[in-house]
């Protein structure tokens, strides 16, 4: 097993298990922006097996009817996982509205304890997978982390509200303050659209084979400092899974035998690979 594949594995169960916790507690606590932040818990649950199956097929080795490999499993995982970010953040906000229209008494004020308790359980999850994630330049446990954090957001979101709610009509003389709880979990689900963004997009531009045109930058200078590369002419990159496959064009002396200017074309590529991290393959044109 992967150390990704552990990570993922770990964040599931996390998420499961705080996701029925925080169930039980909107609804015994009557906190609507508890309940909403265990719907989108759910959805990291979700999320997380998505995720967990991508990186299972991404590991597969290439074959004859996927010769680039199956590396862009995990930008469909991330795709998923945003639009399921997005349905959760919908379904937040139409049901906070719809307590905000139906009177009813605030939360209760030992549901504040076990909100503190999962915002920092999943902050430090978050730090936790995010450290191999950026290791590995895998969008998809990348979006699998990024879970964890949207929902140490929507808890802290959540905590604030559910103060508001508990505490601010005696204090301030405002009974209208017991929305808070439900203004909490729709500020919440702005954040986690903004979450659902961030990770559908990079999944888009791998899946459509965007350019990396820093990354590109990169390998025309180490291509071109190869002894015997005249010039190079062309850069193509492409994002796919935990890495990228590069494609580029060099001139060599047109007098150089061709069995020469092929071992020219072996170095250009053992030298990416071994020195620009992140290549896992690059096809050379002499």
């Amino acid at each position: 097993m992967s150390t990704l594949q552990r990570n993922t594995l770990i964040g599931l169960a996390a998420s499961i298990l705080l996701a029925g916790v925080k169930l039980l507690a909107g609804i015994f606590g009557r906190s609507t922006a508890l309940i909403a932040d265990s719907i989108e818990s759910l959805a990291d649950s979700i999320g997380s097996l998505l995720v967990w199956q991508a990186l299972r097929v991404a590991a597969r080795p290439a074959d004859e009817r996927h010769p680039w490999g199956y590396g862009k499993a995990e930008a469909v995982a991330s795709l998923l996982t945003g639009v399921l970010l997005l349905a959760a953040a919908v379904l937040m906000t139409v049901e906070s509205i719809h307590e905000i229209l139906i009177p009813h008494q605030p939360p209760a004020a030992w549901t504040l304890l076990l909100l503190a308790a999962v915002t920092v359980i999943k902050e430090l999850l978050f730090r936790f997978m995010m450290k191999d994630a950026a290791a590995e330049t895998s969008d998809a446990a990348t979006a699998d982390a990024w879970h964890q954090r949207s929902d140490a957001i929507t808890s802290a979101a959540a905590f604030a509200g559910v103060s508001v709610a508990v505490w601010g009509p005696d204090l301030c003389g405002l009974p209208a303050l017991i929305f808070a709880d439900e203004a909490a979990a729709i500020l919440a689900s702005g954040i986690i659209l903004l979450t659902a963004w961030k990770l559908a997009g990079p999944a888009l531009s791998e899946l459509l084979d965007a350019d990396a045109p820093h990354l590109a930058d990169t390998l025309r200078a180490t291509a071109a400092g190869v002894p015997q590369v005249q010039c190079v002419e062309k850069v193509r990159v492409r994002k796919s899974g935990a890495g990228w496959l590069a494609e580029l064009h060099i001139q060599v002396d047109p007098e150089l035998p061709i069995r020469v200017a092929h071992a020219v074309g072996g170095q250009v590529r053992a030298e990416l690979r071994t020195t620009v991290p992140g290549i896992r393959d690059a096809l050379i044109h002499v």
